[in-house]
């Protein structure tokens, strides 16, 4: 396996040889943010402490392949990890699939690019495994399995001594059979190590100067589709075109669940007062159901992370 200057795709590894837009060489040592107005907000000791832990995990590791999506967990570490050990010694991998959305991964190299980072391209295949497509729910397991034995030929072929993902400490208590895989795989989970929840990291990357700071959270659309429903790349090309239609309604926090002909919609509770306009809720409708879904609905809770994880949370608690 061979990283060149070209941009092609070697069809044995998936993996994509950086060009100027995959790899960012700036050599940044320093942890000073990356504006002044960031600089203005002082971390919280709490979270000045965390850092503090966080950088000295990350000198432990020597170097580090981070497991990159371009959303704030994984775009701070990667930011922490190229200011502590410099661009030689640590990079992000980002992974393309139909179960990522297009868009979100054009942000995630311009998220990498504004902050120094080197990124490498990975194509991965989970859709392939039929025991990920079949959807039960160790789904993300087989999802991260995936990832995981793509980046370690990737992270021998750098020269770097581990890889790591983004999981922090408020994941722990989440259905997350991925962390399995990570755990099997001695993949390192430095954010999680260093104590650091949300909060942490969200204060942390706005005083870094992180773009993303505030971004809502972005799982992949496998995650919108109800365990035992087969995850299809039609499926997924829909889940796409019904959310990328309600962001450009300027609806920021927004999952839309696929029930086969019905979408169910989840956005924040805040912002519930707009669906009283008449027009909006047409709008909503014509746009869902152009996506390919003839019913379309409002779960009345809002969002919430995992919410189809929200069954198996609660037969685990009534079996302990």
């Amino acid at each position: 396996m061979t990283l060149d200057d070209t941009n092609t795709t070697n069809a044995t590894n998936g993996i994509h040889a950086p060009d100027d837009t995959d790899t960012v060489r700036r050599e940044q040592t320093s942890a000073a943010p990356l504006n002044k107005r960031a600089a203005e907000h002082a971390l919280s000791p709490e979270t000045a402490r965390a850092y503090a832990r966080l950088q000295a995990i990350l000198r432990d590791l020597s170097s580090v392949l981070v497991a990159y999506s371009g959303g704030v967990d994984s775009a701070l570490l990667l930011k922490v990890a190229t200011d502590t050990l410099g661009t030689e010694r640590a990079a992000g991998a980002l992974a393309s699939s139909p179960a990522y959305d297009d868009e979100e991964t054009a942000k995630a190299v311009r998220a990498a690019e504004e902050m120094g980072a080197r990124l490498v391209r990975v194509e991965t295949n989970e859709l392939d495994d039929p025991r990920y497509a079949a959807n039960g729910a160790d789904r993300c397991y087989f999802c991260k399995t995936e990832l995981f034995d793509h980046l370690e030929p990737v992270a021998k072929r750098l020269g770097l001594a581990q890889i790591a993902y983004g999981m922090n400490r408020d994941d722990r208590g989440d259905w997350r059979p991925g962390q399995r895989a990570a755990r099997e795989r001695g993949v390192r989970a430095p954010l999680d190590e260093a104590e650091m929840g949300k909060d942490e990291i969200r204060e942390l990357a706005r005083y870094l100067g992180l773009s993303v700071w505030d971004k809502p959270a972005m799982a992949c659309y496998s995650s919108r589709i109800p365990y035992g429903t087969p995850v299809t790349v039609e499926a997924l090309a829909q889940i796409g075109r019904a959310e990328r239609a309600l962001r450009r309604l300027g609806f920021r926090q927004v999952r839309v669940r696929h029930h086969e002909k019905v979408a169910r919609i989840e956005i924040d509770p805040a912002e519930f007062p707009r669906l009283l306009d008449p027009d909006l809720r047409q709008r909503i409708v014509t746009d869902v159901r152009a996506a390919g879904y003839p019913f379309v609905t409002l779960d009345l809770q809002g969002y919430r992370t995992g919410s189809l994880n929200e069954p198996l949370l609660r037969r685990n608690k009534t079996s302990e």
